[in-house]
């Protein structure tokens, strides 16, 4: 390791590394605008300038200079602080002063460098250059007069997002940040590109002259839209969410989120659930409490529990599932189900339906094997990931099913269930490289697993894993947030018990008179036949409009939850806002439905309801931590047939009631329609 001299602390720091890693190694700040850690190095902005012995007698950027033994690195001699002086003066020579009217002021790199490194007047009297402000979609505002060619942005469309729409163009005073060809973005990351703008050039459009950062009180959540559960922090003011941003996480989402975790947040606002209702005559009448509850008890306390069914939404907090399971325990009744989509997982082995090696587990694979998933709009970020993979080199990546476009080359190897008994039997080329790999992983997708023979695909592709003490090359990716810790607490059909499928036929046939949906809304409504709905939910969307008993709950942002995302990984959601009107908690509403029809669950707060999970699964006691996923005997062997495998997200942009309530998402979805159409 080399010994190198930071401002006279001598130490020791790991070859290959660059001055600017040293130097934050040391904890001395280096300013800088164009570099980033996930960024390939550029060294554009010249604001990371040190003096380096030694070395040529003039200043050296940081950020693209190795570490090399016995060197001397100065960061505060009169050299350099001249040398930031003039960068700054350089940068501000065209910036326009828009401090007072732009949406990054208050958390703009610029304007805080200028404050720390800059010089404390200007020499330049010519008029600044006006530059065009360009069309990005419906996320991104641009105003391109403040850009100071940074290429951050250029970099991460390049090879983070990988969707190469955005270069330079020109040279000197003439260069210009744009697209290619004039269109809006095609990626579904493109809100990363605000986040990563060091100025004030890339804003949200959605947020334009909403808030300033100062205004709001900021809360650490989890994402909800996809089961990758991406670290967020929300941001709202009063009792509205203003926006969400990312939050740092190595293991998990890195520091990127999707652009329907960003922007669906309107959707919050509009069609929302804030009032009891009861069906009467065949109209939804607004009604208290205490009347939704008489309507309830008064059609189940007659009835057998084999004629009461559950159903769970795909955005379910672990709190209010484990509530609705014991409600229904009480009543007597095995008939519950977490699987919207008829998935064929079972509750028994954990490993069965977990992604084993973890989200980071990517990193170390060297083959992969896409099984009736199509990533990119299931889990926009662990797309982000397997390209990050593919980059670093020697990864070979093949695919079962959907022929899309994944950011990252790949191996089309068939569409269906022959194809992947092909690759289990070891025909072909890829399927002798992907066993001869060292570390091989199998994700397998709903699209394979939401059939009617999905046990039987799912028995192959365990057949393909790789199972060591130190590597489980299995891998499941889910659309729904809640799926995992529903099938951990146990949300399936219990000794004669009806899954979806066997409810909404028993619904049909009259076995099945009472459907409590658990903001359940992806369901083939109309196969309820005459049964008895109560909806519980935040947003009047499919299961709402059937519903005959509407119980108003509370979004993911109006409650504090726990979340066990697609790799196991238990995380807590906190409340940034209050739910609307008389709308409450789930676990809440359970409860006190509970009381009401005679069979109190064994819970008055929240902490006792998370003691209970705890005694469920204990998978729940290990906060933020990949619990490891006991491994066994399950799949069932059989016929499988010759339809294709498709992703069960068809639409990204629109894929439960939060989204489709969004204004944004409909203004994406729009404009992808209109790019769709023009190619």
């Amino acid at each position: 390791m080399p010994t190198i001299k930071i401002d006279g602390k001598e130490m020791e720091v790991p070859a290959g590394i660059t001055i600017l890693q040293a130097c934050e190694m040391a904890g001395i700040e280096v300013p800088r605008f164009c570099y980033h850690e996930r960024l390939s190095i550029a060294g554009n902005c010249r604001m990371c300038l040190v003096e380096v012995k030694p070395g040529p007698p003039k200043p050296q950027a940081s950020c693209a200079l190795p570490v090399a033994d016995k060197q001397e690195i100065f960061t505060n001699t009169p050299m350099v602080t001249k040398a930031r002086n003039g960068v700054m003066e350089f940068l501000l020579i065209n910036h326009p002063l828009d401090c007072p009217i732009c949406d990054q002021g208050g958390e703009c790199d610029l304007q805080d460098q200028a404050m720390a490194y800059g010089y404390d007047r200007s020499r330049y009297h010519e008029n600044k250059r006006a530059v065009p402000d360009k069309e990005l979609g419906p996320l991104v505002k641009t105003s391109m007069n403040r850009c100071i060619h940074c290429t951050r942005c250029i970099r991460f469309a390049t090879e983070v997002a990988g969707t190469e729409q955005l270069g330079a163009t020109g040279r000197g005073e003439s260069m210009e940040v744009t697209t290619y060809v004039e269109s809006a973005l095609q990626t579904e990351l493109a809100g990363n590109l605000v986040d990563l703008c060091p100025v004030g050039a890339l804003t949200a459009k959605p947020y334009a002259f909403e808030a300033r950062s100062w205004e709001m009180r900021k809360t650490e959540s989890v994402d909800v839209f996809d089961a990758l559960g991406a670290n967020i922090r929300i941001d709202t003011r009063g009792g509205q969410v203003m926006r969400v941003l990312p939050r740092l996480n190595d293991d998990v989402n890195e520091e990127w989120i999707s652009d329907k975790t960003r922007h669906a947040i309107d959707g919050l606002r509009h069609q929302r659930l804030d009032r009891p209702y009861v069906r009467v005559k065949g109209k939804l009448v607004p009604a208290t409490w205490d009347d939704a509850f008489a309507a309830i008890a008064a059609r189940l306390k007659p009835l057998d529990g084999s004629k009461v069914a559950a159903i769970v939404g795909d955005q379910c907090d672990a709190e209010s599932m484990v509530a609705l399971k014991d409600l229904m325990a009480g009543l007597g009744s095995t008939n519950i189900d977490c699987r919207q989509d008829g998935a064929k997982l079972e509750a028994g082995v954990r490993g069965s339906y977990i992604f084993n090696p973890g989200v980071k587990g990517i990193d170390q694979a060297d083959a992969i094997l896409l099984v009736g998933t199509n990533p990119r709009w299931e889990s926009p970020v662990l797309n982000a990931r397997i390209r990050k993979r593919y980059l670093s080199g020697r990864c070979l990546i093949g695919s079962v099913g959907p022929a899309v476009d994944l950011t990252y080359p790949v191996e089309r190897l068939g569409a269906g269930p022959a194809s992947l008994a092909d690759i289990a039997a070891g025909k072909g080329s890829f399927a002798e490289k992907f066993k001869a790999a060292k570390n091989p992983l199998v994700i397998v997708g709903m699209g394979a697993l939401s059939r009617e023979d999905g046990a039987a695909v799912l028995t192959m592709a365990r057949s393909l894993a790789t199972v060591r003490d130190d590597w489980n090359g299995f891998a499941v990716l889910h659309t729904a947030a809640a799926r995992v810790g529903a099938l951990d607490l146990g949300l399936v059909p219990g000794a004669g018990g009806k899954d979806v499928a066997g409810i909404l036929a028993g619904a049909a046939s009259k076995e099945i008179e009472v459907v409590y949906l658990l903001a359940a809304d992806e369901i083939d409504m109309s196969k309820l036949g005459k049964a008895f709905v109560i909806y519980q939910g935040h947003h009047g969307d499919a299961g709402a409009n059937r519903a005959d008993v509407i119980l108003p709950g509370a979004a993911y942002t109006e409650k504090p939850g726990t979340y066990a995302n697609t790799e196991g990984r238990v995380q807590l959601g906190q409340r940034a806002s209050y739910p609307p009107g008389d709308a409450r908690e789930d676990w809440a509403i359970l409860r006190a439905l509970s009381e009401r029809l005679g069979k109190p669950l064994p819970y008055d707060t929240i902490d006792q309801v998370r003691a209970r999970l705890i005694a469920v699964n204990k998978s729940f006691a290990a906060l933020d931590q990949q619990s490891p996923g006991a491994w066994g005997d399950f799949g069932k062997a059989g016929t499988t047939a010759d339809a294709p495998f498709v992703s069960p997200v068809a639409n990204f942009y629109m894929t439960d009631p939060i989204s489709r309530a969004s204004k944004t998402m409909a203004d994406c979805m729009a404009s992808r329609t209109q790019l769709m159409a023009a190619e």
